[in-house]
């Protein structure tokens, strides 16, 4: 007879009580998802395997302030928001060790161009990812950290020692950029 898989919230539980082979399984469940996470921000495999490594440590180190109340079918849910988000400041940790950030000169809201960019339906998930990676590093964290993360303009400050308005500006770059990519991109599609 095959054993039975423990529920996430046994997972969780087990893990405050620092079962090891809670620890184990919760390591084996998420590995891939916080792989992923790690990834938007940092490209090298073998820093990757290290920051996931160490937001798995951080996860377990404080899994016991992950609160949840909702309803059982929305807890994978807020646990992987939760997780997520500890593994992207970890990346994000990381690269501020690394002093990546450029800055530029703080510049009025009311300077910064507003665009709005549709993704079309057959636009894959590979293109999307292909056009940001080829942003400019800088842009590419900004970009991860607002619109895939949801990190608040002031938060992207706080993590950077940056203002707001540097964060909105980057974020402004990277979309122009990633507009003019995917023109480009559609132009060479279209002229095969």
């Amino acid at each position: 007879m095959l054993k039975k898989e423990p529920a996430l919230k046994d997972l969780i539980e087990g893990c405050v009580k620092k079962d090891y082979k809670c620890e184990e399984l919760l390591y084996k469940t998420f590995y891939g998802y916080l792989s992923g996470v790690v990834f938007r921000y940092v490209k090298q495999r073998s820093s990757q395997t290290e920051l996931v490594n160490d937001a798995f440590l951080k996860i377990f180190k404080k899994i016991g302030d992950f609160v949840f109340n909702g309803p059982p079918d929305e807890l994978p849910k807020a646990f992987k928001g939760w997780i997520g988000r500890i593994a992207a400041n970890v990346a994000i940790d990381s690269i501020r060790s690394k002093k990546v950030l450029l800055y530029v000169d703080d510049i009025a809201d009311d300077k910064t161009m507003k665009i709005a960019v549709e993704a079309p339906d057959n636009l894959s998930f590979q293109a999307i990812v292909a056009l940001i990676d080829e942003l400019p590093p800088i842009q590419q964290l900004i970009f991860n950290m607002h619109q895939i993360e949801g990190f608040s303009h002031e938060e992207i400050g706080k993590q950077f020692q940056i203002p707001p308005s540097t964060s909105r500006v980057y974020l402004t770059r990277a979309r122009i950029k990633l507009a003019d990519l995917y023109q480009k991109s559609m132009m060479t599609y279209y002229e095969k």
